[in-house]
């Protein structure tokens, strides 16, 4: 039985994540593990709501603002057990209390898939996308990470980025033995090729042997430009609801400040599911 997370900020609950991980974990017979990263630091209340306190008791007016974090915590907690519950599904609960992004890349070395909302923050303010608490956990997570939308839609396809290189293998490989349930799903492979070049995929004997035997019913799609630019271009007119898989996005941070993944670039201008998986 494989082991999947679902992560959540307790006191901004993601119901998205919690349906994506539902959907999976039943599709796939897995044991699902809702981690709720309850960060120290971590409040619903900031500093002005107890510098503006005028009130004679600090203390007690402390204890009622922690008080209804946790009663945010635990009500978020019942609506995942319940929905759990009602799925039929193997699971069990995590309140890692500890530093949150230092708590969840410890819990990734013993999972099989990391499911988590794209726009997560651990704070109570928004930011744009990629947020730097995913960016931190991608660069050093230890298993797969499905990153979702905010609003759920089923999946009901898959799409392969293929650019020849290993890692892109490696991520297909790892969908295929992962979400080995919905296999069936209609699927496609994406490769992008410069202007001048032909329209046969980087190794492609090798690629359509190996694809045949994981998705023997996958159509290929060669396009030619910039690969963001005409990936996004196509997955927009996209009519059914896709899984992206894609492989590494691990890379120093200098070259970070250079030039954006393929990650980030679709996370911002889509609302899919993306499932990252690199080979260190």
């Amino acid at each position: 039985m494989k082991k999947f997370i679902a992560t959540f900020d307790g006191l901004k609950f993601s119901e998205s994540t919690m349906s994506y991980a539902i959907f999976l974990a039943r599709h796939c017979s897995a044991h699902l593990v809702g981690v709720f990263l309850e960060d120290l630091t971590r409040h619903n209340y900031g500093a002005a709501d107890i510098t503006n306190y005028e009130g004679k008791y600090l203390d007690k007016h402390m204890h009622n603002l922690n008080d209804k974090d946790k009663k945010e915590r635990d009500k978020n907690i019942e609506i995942f057990q319940q929905a759990c519950k009602s799925g039929g599904l193997n699971y069990s609960i995590h309140r890692d209390r500890g530093v949150a992004l230092q708590e969840l890349l410890h819990e990734s070395i013993y999972a099989d898939l990391l499911i988590i909302n794209s726009g997560e923050t651990l704070s109570r303010h928004k930011e744009q996308l990629p947020t730097r608490f995913i960016e931190n956990l991608l660069n050093d997570v230890q298993c797969p990470v499905l990153l979702v939308p905010p609003k759920y839609i089923q999946i009901n396809k898959i799409v392969l980025l293929y650019d020849g290189e290993p890692s892109s293998v490696y991520a297909v490989r790892t969908c295929s033995y992962l979400f080995d349930h919905i296999n069936d799903l209609d699927t496609e492979i994406i490769s992008v090729k410069g202007p001048g070049a032909s329209l046969h995929l980087p190794d492609n004997k090798l690629i359509k042997e190996f694809i045949k035997r994981h998705y023997p019913k996958a159509k290929y799609i060669v396009l030619k430009g910039i690969a963001e630019d005409e990936i996004i271009k196509y997955l927009h007119s996209e009519k059914k609801n896709p899984m992206i898989v894609l492989g590494a996005y691990r890379r120093t941070r200098l070259s970070r400040l250079f030039r954006h993944s393929m990650a980030d670039i679709l996370s911002q201008h889509l609302k899919m599911p993306l499932f990252i998986a690199h080979n260190k």
